[in-house]
């Protein structure tokens, strides 16, 4: 069990038997009252954020995650298929599990899968991934002026914002949590 002082952006830890991230912490103390220590949670499994106030006795269970390397072979019907990479064991989450990542899964993409107790519980995506582009508008010309965009279709049927001069067939990299386009590839 740690304390509110031990809980800190970062750090995982277990409440009501669910994994968290804990992706901000601010410790404060107001006159005689106790201290507090108000957090953003980010539950490892579903992927929901929520926000959690501890009083100055409270606790946690801290989480022990573990992270390997995993490459996503198929989708099917509604699951996604992983194999992991060191062991050659292949199992599925669903895609309502793993949230806004299947925007970018495409056959053969390398991902870090995050264990909880034994079981796959999530995925993480590297931060740029290369994609193609599949459908977009043609730039209009004398429109080059303006810093403005166009949306196009990402193979794995993401729409993304792109400059201009982005054509169907290009290949593109992608922020991943920002879901935007960074640059050509």
């Amino acid at each position: 069990m740690i304390g509110i002082s031990d809980i800190k952006t970062g750090k995982n830890i277990i409440l009501n038997g669910m994994p968290f991230a804990v992706l901000y912490h601010e410790h404060s103390k107001t006159g005689r009252a106790g201290s507090v220590l108000r957090t953003r949670l980010k539950n490892l499994t579903t992927g929901a954020v929520l926000e959690k106030t501890f009083q100055g006795a409270e606790h946690a269970e801290e989480a022990t995650i573990t992270k390997s390397k995993a490459q996503f072979l198929y989708k099917e019907n509604a699951d996604y298929c992983f194999m992991d990479n060191e062991s050659y064991e292949q199992f599925s989450l669903s895609a309502e599990t793993l949230g806004n990542n299947v925007d970018y899964l495409t056959e053969g993409t390398e991902v870090m899968f995050l264990n909880f107790e034994g079981n796959a519980i999530n995925i993480e995506l590297p931060v740029k991934m290369k994609l193609k582009v599949t459908e977009a508008p043609p730039g209009i010309k004398g429109n080059t002026v303006s810093t403005g965009g166009k949306m196009v279709t990402l193979e794995t049927g993401k729409k993304i914002s792109t400059p201009l001069f982005v054509e169907a067939g290009d290949e593109i990299i992608v922020n991943t949590e920002k879901g935007e386009y960074v640059s050509r590839a």
